[in-house]
């Protein structure tokens, strides 16, 4: 076991991680951020970026988070492989495990752990990842624009997804497992009335196939009743809109979070409801999910950890 003392100590890998550590860095706090199982977060399952201000030609997401990752190395962020396992917030200075062994004692945390986006757990979503499934529209159906794409899910964000995936592609399927849409009635009303989205009610999805991308789904109407169909659609993108999952699990009973385990800062600062403790990127973001989002929110962490301690010395 070792015991390793920091002012900040961020906690995830991502967009908003590798800022904060760039910020924290800059103001001389010397961070230490644990990079946790997959360093670079989620862009790194990601193809072409796009979005990201800073590459107008697009940049791959790994290659993205290479960058973000040796700007914060130039400014001597200390970057180190390991897994944040528990917390006690209840004492300061505020103390974090790592690995189930080590300990790192600190002035500040940044937790910045993140979503993981929900999958229907088929084989073929992981076999095609990256190659024509997807997670999020915004972030990739650009890609699309002119083809046929399906979307899954019936609440809100699905039919969000499936009315802006509606201005770029030529049709769009929307994969709803009830005979209803949980989405509000504004919503349900914007998707039945758009003539580019067919909805494709008491529809589960079976697998998908494809030579090296996606090209079709395998679907099933109605499954297990007498009325039960199996058919196939043509499609080139297959997107989950199902929801996001926080990173959240060991910082329960230690922070305020809201019912689907996002962590809840105060007003328009990171802060959490222990002091010293900031809340950055998805994992405090139930709604936008975007990478230059999350790099900003990692901005501010940074600066409020910053006049945290200025203001507690």
């Amino acid at each position: 076991m070792a015991q390793f003392s920091t002012k900040c100590l961020i906690i995830g890998s991502g967009p908003a991680g590798y800022t904060a550590a760039i910020y924290a860095a800059r103001a001389n706090l010397k961070p230490l951020l644990l990079e946790g199982p997959v360093p670079g977060g989620q862009l790194t399952t990601t193809t072409e970026v796009e979005n990201f201000p800073g590459y107008p030609n697009g940049v791959m997401g790994p290659q993205l988070m290479e960058d973000l990752r040796s700007q914060a190395q130039r400014f001597d962020a200390d970057l180190r492989t390991g897994l944040a396992t528990a917390v006690d917030f209840a004492k300061r200075p505020l103390e974090v495990t790592v690995d189930g062994r080590d300990t790192v004692l600190a002035e500040t945390v940044i937790i910045a752990t993140g979503a993981t986006a929900r999958y229907l757990g088929l084989d073929d979503e992981q076999k095609y990842l990256g190659m024509g499934v997807s997670a999020c529209a915004t972030c990739d159906g650009f890609f699309y624009r002119n083809r046929t794409v399906a979307v899954v899910g019936g609440g809100d964000t699905a039919c969000e997804e499936a009315l802006y995936l509606a201005t770029l592609a030529e049709k769009v399927y929307l994969i709803v497992r009830k005979p209803y849409l949980r989405a509000s009635k504004v919503m349900q009303k914007r998707v039945l009335e758009n003539p580019k989205i067919q909805i494709l009610f008491n529809t589960n999805t079976l697998g998908l196939f494809g030579e090296e991308v996606v090209e079709g789904a395998h679907l099933v109407e109605h499954a297990g009743t007498d009325k039960e169909d199996k058919f196939d659609i043509a499609i080139d993108g297959f997107f989950l809109a199902i929801g996001h999952t926080p990173n959240t699990e060991i910082f329960k009973g230690s922070l305020d979070m809201d019912e689907a385990g996002f962590i809840k800062v105060k007003g328009s600062s990171t802060a959490t409801s222990v002091p010293g403790v900031f809340a950055a990127g998805d994992v405090a973001d139930p709604d936008y999910k975007q990478a230059v989002v999350a790099a900003g929110s990692g901005c501010r962490a940074a600066l409020d950890a910053e006049r945290f301690i200025l203001e507690n010395e």
